[in-house]
């Protein structure tokens, strides 16, 4: 894991991933690296135009894979619905599924579903998706779905009352507070998994400081231009997770730099609150309560 780069994904031939928010940043250097490796890799895109000028640029760069475009909006859990219909439609099973799309510290804004936006896509609408496809991924070998967290989670609570925006609304903490929920997820979607003596497995994953259009809205967007790493390079963490055959279930990896800012795949540090199972507990509900979906109960 030293030096682990895009290099070493083993092939993907015959595999089918499946990543929300494919047509840019982290999501498309993902599928990009995947498609070279011959996977049948889904692109999961809000905008259909983006998406397909997205999915022509991996398709004309890596004929080795296979790239493919259906709709998702995780701001809308009638969209999620839908979108599991149609891949039920496309494939028969899943082999990956890479929680990867988000939002960051937008102005205030609400889901279809009236959830504040931030948790509403970045948390509840990957909750409902993994949900729905679950039948997917039990259908592979050993299938693996990779949640998208970030170092934002380090200090970060989870506030249950701020789910719906009616609280003052501060977009650094629901982003700390939606990224702290992905890695809870990602955690507690493996305690369950071992439990139900599921073949699939569940990792989490950050890019540490990479530019990407994810900072349209931060302070950070100047500093990401001249000192972050490029999209590429942060994606290698969530590759690694999704393809590495020494990644560890229920395992969390970043860049292994100073303060996980750069560098190469690593271990991740877990936050103190990411770690407290009964919160997390609670986090599982509220998402069943709010979604209506159900499952590895």
């Amino acid at each position: 894991m030293s030096r682990w780069t895009a290099a070493d994904i083993p092939d993907q031939t015959g595999r089918v991933i499946v990543i929300t928010g494919a047509n840019a940043g982290l999501g498309f250097a993902s599928a990009k690296a995947l498609a070279h490796r011959g996977a049948r890799v889904i692109m999961a895109c809000r905008d259909p135009q983006r998406g397909q000028t997205a999915r022509d640029r991996i398709a004309a760069d890596a004929p080795a894979g296979s790239v493919e475009l259906l709709a998702l909006d995780l701001a809308s859990l009638r969209s999620v619905e839908a979108f599991a219909e149609a891949l039920h439609t496309a494939t028969d099973h899943v082999d990956v599924l890479m929680n990867n799309a988000g939002v960051m510290i937008p102005p205030f804004g609400r889901t279809e579903d009236g959830f504040e936006l931030q948790i509403g896509v970045n948390y509840l609408g990957h909750f409902a998706l993994t949900g729905r496809v679950l039948d997917l991924l039990e259908a592979a070998p050993a299938a693996r779905v990779v949640t998208l967290s970030s170092l934002a989670h380090v200090g970060a609570r989870i506030d249950f009352d701020s789910f719906t925006g009616e609280k003052k609304y501060r977009a650094w903490r629901a982003y700390q507070q939606s990224k702290l929920a992905c890695l809870m997820f990602a955690r507690a979607l493996q305690r369950r998994l071992s439990a139900a003596n599921s073949s699939v497995t569940s990792y989490a994953a950050h890019p540490g400081g990479t530019r990407t259009d994810l900072q349209r809205h931060s302070g950070f967007l100047a500093f990401a231009t001249r000192f972050a790493m490029s999209a590429d390079q942060g994606a290698l963490p969530q590759l690694f997770a999704a393809t590495a055959p020494e990644a560890e279930p229920g395992g969390y990896y970043g860049p292994g730099g100073v303060a996980e800012v750069w560098g190469y795949p690593k271990p991740a540090h877990v936050g103190g609150a990411a770690k407290d199972e009964d919160v997390a507990q609670r986090l599982w509900t509220a998402a069943e309560d709010a979604t209506g979906v159900r499952y590895l109960g």
